[in-house]
């Protein structure tokens, strides 16, 4: 599948061009802040995956075919080597892709995410709160604001979510992605993959906070390196967003 992308073209064909993928009910600005630094750099690429955005709907959705979607629409931009950025879910497909593609892939960041398969289901509400939404249409985003606030205390959450609210309806595909829950939380193990790779962990998360976490990434990528970002959570890059960027640039810039 081609996905709906946006690139920023940067002169320095030198360096190697940064793709950024977002996670669950997200789309490709959400790493924005990110992507906006580097782009004065070298050539930035984001990307909606499927079933979200922008990008075609799809029943099927796991992490293989996540992965080689990123790879055609590379493929057709002419992008044979990259260095992959992914936050959670889209965490998880960049690991994928240095699997599959571990000849393309230069380097690699992954914001806040384990390569296992979680247990706990941390989307159960919000999943609730989507549906609500979709069945009554309402006209406008405090409309939907205000169902959501049945099911969701966190209004951070909630404002992200409403960045895929258009026309009173979800640019992602709720149903496919409930229908497919069970495959995002899932996680094959890889074999030892020699990619350099930064891990970036918030220290108020639970995504890479136990001793299994660490024993996971260090037995499937031999030279990971995992670093904390002090005072912030699952969304790290939007809550300390300097912190990130100081960590990202200080790797990226490594030989």
């Amino acid at each position: 599948m081609l996905l709906n992308y946006q690139i920023q073209t940067h002169e320095s064909a030198d360096l190697t061009p940064m793709v950024f993928i977002h996670g669950l009910f997200g789309s490709l600005s959400n790493l924005g802040m990110l992507a906006r630094h580097f782009s004065k750099q070298r050539t930035v690429i984001q990307l909606d995956v499927r079933n979200h955005g922008l990008s075609d709907h799809s029943s099927e959705m796991n992490y293989a075919f996540m992965a080689t979607d990123i790879l055609e629409t590379l493929s057709g931009l002419k992008i044979k080597k990259f260095i992959i950025i992914g936050h959670s879910m889209g965490g998880k497909i960049a690991m994928k892709l240095a699997d599959l593609a571990p000849d393309q892939v230069e380097k690699m960041i992954v914001l806040d995410i384990t390569p296992i398969q979680y247990h706990e289901n941390h989307h159960a509400e919000i999943f609730k709160a989507l549906f609500k939404v979709q069945q009554l249409q309402p006209n406008s985003r405090n409309e939907a604001a205000q169902m959501m606030r049945d099911y969701i205390q966190e209004e951070m959450v909630i404002q992200f979510l409403l960045k895929s609210f258009n026309k009173g309806q979800w640019l992602f595909n709720v149903q496919a992605l409930f229908d497919s829950y069970e495959e995002i939380i899932a996680w094959e193990k890889i074999e030892k993959n020699e990619i350099p790779v930064l891990f970036l962990r918030g220290t108020n998360s639970s995504y890479i906070s136990r001793p299994e976490h660490f024993d996971a990434i260090h037995e499937q990528f031999g030279q990971a390196k995992i670093e904390v970002i002090e005072n912030a959570g699952h969304w790290l890059h939007g809550e300390k967003t300097a912190d990130v960027l100081t960590h990202m640039q200080s790797f990226i810039d490594e030989k």
